[in-house]
């Protein structure tokens, strides 16, 4: 297990793993689901949009693919959730495998989001059934913060959608946790500054409150999650409705 995360060979991996690859020096990760043979199914922007900042953007698929004839495979052309061959998948970047059911130390430590959760996995049937159904029905509008490629690989490997009934907020993604944790941390240490005009304080302090920001937003933490059929989410109407019209369980916390 790597600090920041955990670097795994293709011919290690198991069906039903959530994988990622990072991105531009580092600067952000795409994820998916590995379904076995070498396939990988996620969800991505659409093709004709640009990346920016840490976004989970469309990864290099070739329309002209030798190792997966169906690669690039989707419902409709607006982007959406894709099936890829594995090299396509990782593009330039490096493999690494997404961990679940660590420990609280153990998450602290990473303090990179976007690498592992305190959420257990569901089993690796209940896994890949639900990246299929969803190859085929869809996951819903892409958004950068709120439903983007690590909230899709985080619903398939638990079955649990953030549900904030209207309100807006942040989906289950580590990456997004950390992307606006930063300024925030920095933000709610300022009053400390006045009191303390070392920067080493303010320091400390901004990476106290950032810890915790990613601490309480992680998706076995937060107490704003459902656990939710996959045949419950109906293509591009991913929003929170009552819980009994969608057959929503609300999730126990110990």
């Amino acid at each position: 297990m790597g600090f920041l995360s955990h670097r795994v060979k293709g011919s290690n991996l198991e069906a039903g793993d959530h994988i990622y690859s990072w991105r531009t020096a580092f600067s952000y990760s795409h994820h998916g689901i590995y379904v076995g043979g070498d396939k990988v199914v996620h969800f991505t922007q659409a093709q004709d949009l640009s990346c920016s900042s840490f976004s989970s953007s469309v990864p290099n698929v070739s329309p002209t693919c030798l190792d997966f004839p169906d690669c690039g495979f989707k419902k409709g052309e607006s982007g959406g959730v894709t099936m890829s061959c594995l090299n396509c998948f990782m593009g330039n970047g490096s493999l690494y495998r997404f961990e679940y059911g660590v420990s609280k130390c153990v998450f602290i430590a990473k303090i990179r989001g976007g690498t592992c959760t305190t959420a257990k996995s569901e089993p690796p049937e209940a896994v890949i059934h639900r990246a299929m159904y969803l190859l085929h029905n869809g996951f819903g509008k892409y958004d950068l913060f709120t439903n983007n490629c690590e909230d899709f690989a985080l619903y398939c490997k638990t079955g649990l959608l953030v549900c904030n009934q209207g309100q807006t907020a942040l989906g289950s993604s580590g990456q997004a946790a950390s992307a606006v944790g930063v300024p925030v941390a920095a933000i709610l240490s300022l009053p400390l500054r006045l009191l303390f005009p070392s920067p080493v304080v303010f320091g400390a302090a901004t990476a106290v409150n950032y810890t915790l920001n990613r601490y309480v937003t992680d998706i076995g933490v937060r107490t704003d999650t459902f656990k939710v059929n996959v045949e419950d989410i109906a293509g591009d109407q991913r929003a929170c409705d009552d819980d009994d019209t969608r057959g929503r369980k609300r999730r126990r916390h110990n």
